[in-house]
């Protein structure tokens, strides 16, 4: 790699470091807000944990799509599921924001993680609809595990992301155990009986 190229992946990375500042409408179980590269970080992390239980899956390739999906984040920020309404141009404003962060990169390397990012938008391989149901569930788990406001609405999680979640058998049954733990935080609040 040139001096130069090295010089656009630092500036890059410069750039994609805004996501450790980018909250989301979770919180830590220490009740601090999360941030997008938190919840990247531990998406990575459950797929690491149950890729044996992913036979024909590229595992590699399914990593680097958890990696990206939330990049465009890093200059517009993200917007809670809660808020995200129909006709809302948020996979727009992402896929601008991702081809404003990736501009810095080598050719080669920018078009790579832009077709991954598309990839994952249109859930177009197995991999790509693994990323999409595990990503629901990191932040199902994250809204059980958090210390979050008095009032917060789990019930929410209840429909939240269910097309994705039911897409694999594996991802399937470990929706089944959060929606259980959510259940019980959602009726501890008195939104459900």
């Amino acid at each position: 790699m040139l001096a130069e190229e090295m010089k656009g992946v630092l500036a890059f990375l410069k750039s994609a470091e805004k996501l450790k500042d980018t909250l989301r409408s979770g919180h830590t179980s220490g009740g601090r807000g999360e941030s997008t590269a938190e919840h990247t970080w531990r998406l990575c992390l459950m797929v690491l944990v149950f890729a044996r239980e992913l036979p024909g899956i590229d595992v590699l390739k399914l990593l680097k799509l958890c990696i990206v999906h939330d990049l465009g984040e890093a200059l517009s920020g993200d917007i809670p599921a809660i808020f995200q309404t129909e006709g809302a141009h948020k996979s727009e404003q992402e896929r601008s924001d991702l081809q404003v962060l990736t501009q810095p990169l080598p050719p080669a390397q920018r078009s790579e993680i832009l077709s991954l990012w598309e990839e994952y938008e249109a859930a177009s391989s197995p991999e790509a609809v693994l990323a999409k149901g595990f990503d629901k569930l990191e932040t199902i788990l994250q809204h059980n595990q958090g210390l979050n406001p008095a009032d917060f609405d789990y019930a929410f999680n209840l429909t939240y992301g269910l097309k994705q979640t039911s897409a694999h058998p594996l991802v399937a049954s470990l929706r089944a155990i959060l929606d259980e733990e959510t259940r019980a935080h959602a009726t501890e609040q008195g939104r459900i009986r």
